[in-house]
């Protein structure tokens, strides 16, 4: 890119007003994308860290997180960014995400450790290609950007279908298994949808058929309730 951090190629958008002398609080405004946890976990110490850093040295607006996942830094001046990237890497222990024409961060939900739809162990996978190709974030090495996203179950909560050029998705291995009580009940309105976390809001009944059966890819499913 136009600016960066010694050694890297990526991590830093640069961002150039073309009317400095009218805006000069903006005649540079670059963007720092961070390389995000594990399932986005944070503690409070670590964002009052990473909010003071930015407030010292950039604009102090950040986006937690980009469709990517990394945490985005927006906006600060060209001589700020070495600044950054050294508090980063030394007092918070993180590094650069991935921009431009290579691998971008790789992403992945909470998985297993707080969801019981996830099929698979969707940190560990995440943890490993990122390490595997952690140099490619920081040397582009691809004609294009790539991003891998992980999802632990076909609920898609980081959008790796839609988001990402490798998807993962956990399914099911064995045939789907399906308790009809328990959907008639459901569908019936004897059990509350989300275990009554919904309750007070009167959204009106249940309609399987067009909140669900209508709206299968596949045409697989039908009710005959």
């Amino acid at each position: 890119g136009i600016v960066g951090v010694f050694g890297y190629g990526g991590g830093v958008i640069g961002r150039y007003c073309d009317q400095p002398e009218m805006f000069p609080g903006v005649a540079h405004f670059h963007t720092m994308r961070v390389n995000q946890p594990g399932g986005k976990y944070y503690s409070t110490e670590y964002l009052e860290k990473i909010c003071d850093l930015w407030e010292r040295r950039g604009s102090g607006i950040t986006n937690m997180h980009g469709s990517t996942g990394d945490i985005i830094l927006l906006g600060t001046h060209t001589p700020q960014l070495e600044e950054v990237f050294y508090e980063l890497t030394h007092d918070l222990g993180q590094d650069l995400g991935g921009s431009g024409s290579n691998l971008r961060t790789p992403s992945d939900c909470l998985g297993m450790s707080r969801c019981e739809y996830a099929c698979y162990d969707t940190q560990a996978i995440c943890f490993e290609l990122t390490n595997e190709y952690q140099d490619y974030l920081h040397r582009p090495a691809f004609p294009y950007k790539f991003k891998f996203k992980f999802d632990g179950c076909p609920n898609c909560c980081v959008a790796s279908i839609a988001r990402s050029d490798m998807s993962f998705i956990g399914t099911w291995k064995d045939d789907i298994r399906i308790d009809q009580k328990a959907v008639a009940a459901y569908v019936g309105g004897e059990l509350k949808p989300n275990a009554g976390a919904h309750s007070g809001r009167d959204w009106g009944a249940f309609d399987i058929q067009k909140e669900v059966i209508n709206l299968c890819p596949t045409k697989y499913m039908a009710w005959d309730g």
